[in-house]
């Protein structure tokens, strides 16, 4: 069971295509399964026996913001929040590159003012969280 004094959202561009949507969502849950492995629930079995791999154990929210907001938010939460909140990006870097090695090859020659955000996952103090996501809307 994860610590009830964190909390995880994801904070998504509203005015991307669904299907970048729905992958920027899933990249930046698989960074955060990765990272912080407490989030992962274990493996139970059904009443027939067959073996559900974990998933997660707390309520993960997705919400809306802009191009615009999500600049701001990494900014802020780099800024202010670093040691209160982890933080998660996708950008589209990542997603035009080819491949892992074309990526790190393109990030590292930028700066973060440079980039630009598809989604950002935050995961931290609940109350740091909440006071710099507890107004955007639910993505629909």
């Amino acid at each position: 069971m994860t610590d009830s004094t964190k909390k995880c959202v994801m904070v998504i561009d509203h005015e991307l295509p669904v299907g970048v949507i729905a992958n920027t969502a899933a990249i930046l849950g698989c960074t955060l399964g990765k990272d912080f492995g407490e989030v992962v629930g274990s493996s139970i079995e059904d009443g027939s026996g067959f073996l559900h791999k974990g998933i997660v154990n707390l309520p993960i929210p997705v919400l809306s913001s802009t191009k615009e907001g999500l600049t701001e938010l990494h900014r802020e939460v780099r800024e202010q929040y670093s040691q209160k909140i982890e933080l998660i990006s996708f950008t589209t870097t990542a997603q035009r590159s080819k491949d892992y090695e074309d990526y790190a090859t393109k990030l590292s020659a930028l700066s973060t003012s440079d980039l630009n955000f598809l989604g950002l996952c935050l995961y931290g103090e609940k109350k740091a969280v909440n006071h710099l996501t507890g107004s955007l809307p639910t993505l629909k």
